[in-house]
């Protein structure tokens, strides 16, 4: 006492410069007292000596080093040394109090306790009672030395060890009778708030845009104190669960953060060795501090639950913090994050993409849960699917990339892999896992259920579960699927068979991704069950609609393929014969035309089988096209366009026809349909254009004329013209990809004559009023490119800049759509003079008209330039340098033609 009183008044003193002799003097009588306290303590191990006496020395002892300690750094001189005493006296009474727990019988002090015998006469009640206060004071003020030793990290390192280790190595003393005593709820939180400092700390060193990459020795230095403090809490919790239980809001927090962290610093690529580091030391771990609680035995079913439910509630998120793709979260919002509270932690939408890979996290590691832990996963992943289409989850989960760790059998490594990609991983390691458990059935009703789920990403993920379950699967389970995936077409086979959105449709997709993981057996099996003997109109209809998804018809065994192909052929063949309006009209319009349908959609798999219709599909489409403009109204028109749209596509994957008499006439006939009828008033009609489109591409397989006088080439010529013309993005494409097939296969030379002079790409892009011939081709040239760029399997920095500014306008168009409707809205009663003043513009000094035409010359010009030196140097650095800049200049002067043009 006397020393510790001395201790703060030298210290005082020492900073005025008084008696500096005096001060070191001090300072080794406190080090001779604190190698007296260890060598006594390590005495009493030896002779424990029962009563008040030792456990007051021990407390006051340990409290006089914690003091010392927290002066560590004013004790210049002799810091050192006074660490390595303190280490000596702190492992003393370490071993001190396992000494005395070990003189104690527990068991039988247990009873006695029990019946109130501990103050008479209970000798072994009085030792134990003395045996509890001491080790509880013990590991109380090693809490405390541990939270201050904590505070420096470089120093202290041995006393922050030797501190916690203590802790735990107590707690695991007198069989439970310590953990009722001792109050552990206060040691996790601790733990908790020391695992968010390192945290914190980098959050703010790595918060401003960072020029150099963080290396692994400084990112292992920030994470390890955090997994050394996670370890000691899963140690603690593992060994108190119930007691870990009352604090399950902070534990899951502390959890739901690190998870959080992990995501938010992936964005940035200077981290990319932080995040790797932290994924191996901290992701793992801190699953395991949630698992010590959800496997104990102690923890009851409903209270494992409560805590899941609170990582993974139904709660709307509420605040406006949201998570997006490409913007630097290493800063503000993780100072934010770290300053959630377990109060508010539920409605933070910051946390949500951090929940999300702690999902994932469980799904991984499911395997180290118990079942009911299992089953309860299984219920939550119709969560997962909720919380999957919010628009920053899923844009996330597509783009974004996270470290992944796998056992390569040595080591554990580290990969990164697309956050889609992990998540498949980790619902397919949990597939698993759920097979032999009683989760499997509730997994199986899910995977069923979401079959028609809306959303693009969830069915997605839900048929490449599917896919993956019926690659690995037994036969006799991969016939139970295929059965119930029947059935439900069954019921569904009423729905139309031509609209790929209907649930037909959908249900023959799935099938159909199914079968191309199966064998042929299964492909059989399907047949059987769609087609077999019976020949119904919902029977035809499920058949054609799996023809349309791609059914593998080559895949069905020798006999069957041979009588399904022959059927096909032959009912098509049929329908051509007898084919006449009365049909038509007595009929439902979808499945009269089933035989045009499986021919259409079948092509591809009946090569070999489709000489016999050559000419009758020429014949039957030029009947059909001049029925279509003989019917005028509903509901026949529509009967007509149906198998206009069929038949145009079943000649364009027939190139042979293409060197036919018949053909001719087909090319006329469809331009009197299209050029010289009605074509811009009739929707129908102009539904059929990309049909054409595809139709045309097999003109490069035909001889034909290039002179004037030539009625089929005039007619080729014009319905080319008519495609280019068109303004709709999807058709212009449509067009350019069949021109660009055209074009490479045909033998004529005057290509020139096939573009009009006012074709959609000739127009300015941005005002849109002036039409220039040479702009058409570069366009040209730029779109034939991005389709042979497309068929590489790894896309290229290049094309994904490409799409990411494509999708930033595209989004722009939107959202613009978007405020010129809402505007509309509020401003609907406006009068009309009022808004034609406000839009009105002053006209612009001629000197600004010509510098912007310039401006735009020069683009142009340098734009050239570029082309060329991307041929020379491709790889460049200063390339890819002067492009972003040419980026720039190019996005400034186009916002200035737009204020300067007339609109």
């Amino acid at each position: 006492m006397w020393c510790g009183k001395h201790l703060k008044m030298t210290l005082m003193s020492s900073e005025e410069s008084q008696e500096e002799e005096h001060c070191n003097l001090f300072f080794q009588l406190l080090l001779d007292l604190l190698s007296l306290a260890a060598a006594t303590i390590f005495s009493l191990s030896k002779y424990p000596v029962q009563g008040d006496i030792v456990e007051r020395f021990i407390l006051e002892q340990i409290n006089f080093t914690k003091d010392v300690i927290s002066e560590t750094k004013r004790i210049s001189s002799f810091g050192s040394e006074v660490i390595k005493v303190v280490q000596a006296v702190l492992d003393g009474v370490i071993r001190l109090c396992k000494e005395y727990c070990q003189a104690v019988n527990w068991s039988l002090c247990d009873a006695k306790l029990g019946k109130g015998e501990d103050n008479v006469g209970c000798e072994e009640a009085n030792l134990t009672h003395h045996v509890i206060n001491l080790t509880k004071g013990t590991i109380e003020k090693l809490c405390e030395l541990g939270v201050i030793a904590a505070r420096d990290g470089g120093s202290l390192v041995t006393i922050l060890n030797v501190s916690w280790k203590g802790v735990v190595s107590l707690l695991q003393l007198g069989e439970g009778a310590l953990a009722v005593k001792v109050n552990i709820a206060d040691i996790i939180v601790a733990l908790i708030s020391l695992i968010n400092e390192p945290l914190r700390c980098a959050a703010e060193a790595w918060s401003s845009p960072l020029k150099e990459i963080i290396s692994v020795t400084e990112a292992r230095r920030t994470f390890l104190p955090v997994k050394f403090y996670l370890v000691n809490a899963v140690k603690i919790c593992s060994l108190n669960p119930f007691q870990a239980y009352q604090v399950y809001k902070e534990i899951n927090l502390c959890v739901l953060t690190i998870s959080t962290f992990r995501i938010l610093l992936s964005h940035d690529q200077m981290l990319k060795s932080a995040i790797e580091v932290f994924a191996e030391l901290l992701e793992k771990t801190s699953l395991d501090i949630l698992s010590s609680i959800l496997n104990s035995q102690q923890i009851k079913q409903e209270l494992k639950f409560e805590l899941l439910e609170c990582l993974f509630s139904n709660e709307c998120c509420s605040t406006s913090i949201h998570v997006k793709p490409g913007r630097n979260y290493t800063g503000s919002s993780m100072n934010e994050v770290l300053f959630i509270g377990s109060e508010n932690m539920s409605g933070a939408r910051i946390l949500m993409l951090g929940r999300v890979a702690l999902f994932l996290s469980f799904l991984r590691y499911s395997m180290d849960f118990e079942d009911d832990v299992k089953g309860w996963i299984t219920r939550k992943l119709g969560w997962l699917f909720d919380i999957l289409i919010e628009e920053e989850i899923y844009s996330s989960i597509l783009v974004m990339k996270i470290p992944v760790l796998h056992n390569s059998g040595k080591a554990v490594e580290c990969d990164w892999q697309p956050m889609l990609s992990a998540l498949l991983l980790a619902l397919k390691t949990f597939m698993i896992v759920a097979t032999s458990t009683f989760a499997w059935l509730e997994l199986e009703a899910f995977l069923l259920e979401n079959l028609f789920h809306p959303h693009f990403l969830c069915w997605e993920i839900v048929m490449e579960l599917w896919c993956f379950l019926f690659r690995h699967a037994e036969i006799n389970l991969m016939r139970d699927i295929l059965d119930k995936f029947c059935s439900l077409m069954t019921l569904v086979a009423s729905e139309s068979f031509v609209l790929p959105s209907s649930l037909l449709r959908k249900m023959a997709r799935s099938i159909c991704m199914l079968l191309n993981n199966g064998t042929p057996t299964m492909v059989d099996f399907v047949y059987n069950y769609v087609v077999g003997n019976d020949r119904s109109q919902l029977s035809s209809g499920m058949f054609v609609a799996l023809l349309f998804e791609g059914f593998p018809l080559n895949s069905l065994s020798e006999d069957i393929r041979s009588v399904a192909k022959h059927k096909i052929i032959k009912e098509y063949i049929g329908f051509i014969d007898i084919f006449d309006d009365k049909l038509l009209s007595t009929c439902d319009s979808e499945f009269v035309a089933v035989p045009v349908f499986a021919v259409s959609a079948s092509l591809q798999s009946m090569q070999d089988s489709t000489s016999v219709i050559g000419l009758k599909t020429l014949k039957f489409l030029v009947v059909i096209i001049r029925n279509y403009r003989s019917f005028p109204e509903k509901p026949m028109k529509d009967v007509y366009y149906k198998l206009f749209s069929e038949m145009l596509v079943i000649a364009s994957n027939m190139k042979d026809l293409y060197s036919c008499e018949e053909m001719e006439e087909v090319i006329l006939e469809l331009h009197n349909i299209f050029i010289s009828g009605p074509a811009a008033s009739d929707i129908q009609l102009y539904q059929c254009k990309p049909y054409l489109s595809r139709f045309m591409e097999g003109f490069g397989h035909m001889e034909m004329s290039e002179t004037d006088n030539c009625a089929e080439s005039r007619a080729v010529w014009e319905l080319y013209h008519m495609l280019f013309r068109e303004r709709n993005w999807a058709l212009v494409h449509l067009a350019i990809a069949s021109f660009g097939y055209f074009a490479a296969r045909t033998s004529c030379n005057q290509l020139w004559r096939f573009v009009p002079s006012d074709a959609a790409l000739s127009y300015d892009l941005v005002l849109g009023n002036e039409a220039n011939e040479e702009l058409f081709m570069s366009e040209l040239k730029a779109f034939l490119e991005k389709e042979v760029a497309l068929l590489s399997v790894t896309p290229s920095s290049e094309q994904l800049g490409w799409l990411a500014k494509e999708s930033l306008v595209l989004k722009e168009m939107v959202q613009k759509i978007t405020n010129i409707y809402s505007e509309t809205t509020r401003y609907e009663g406006m009068e009309i003079d009022a808004v034609n003043k406000s839009n009105k513009r002053q006209k612009l000094p001629d000197g600004i008209s010509k510098g912007m035409e310039m401006l735009q010359s020069g683009i142009k010009v340098i734009g050239e330039g570029v082309s060329q030196w991307q041929k020379n140097c491709f790889e460049s650095s200063e390339l890819q340098e002067f492009l972003t800049h040419f980026s720039h200049l190019e996005d400034v002067i186009t916002q200035f033609v737009g204020l300067t043009g007339n609109s």
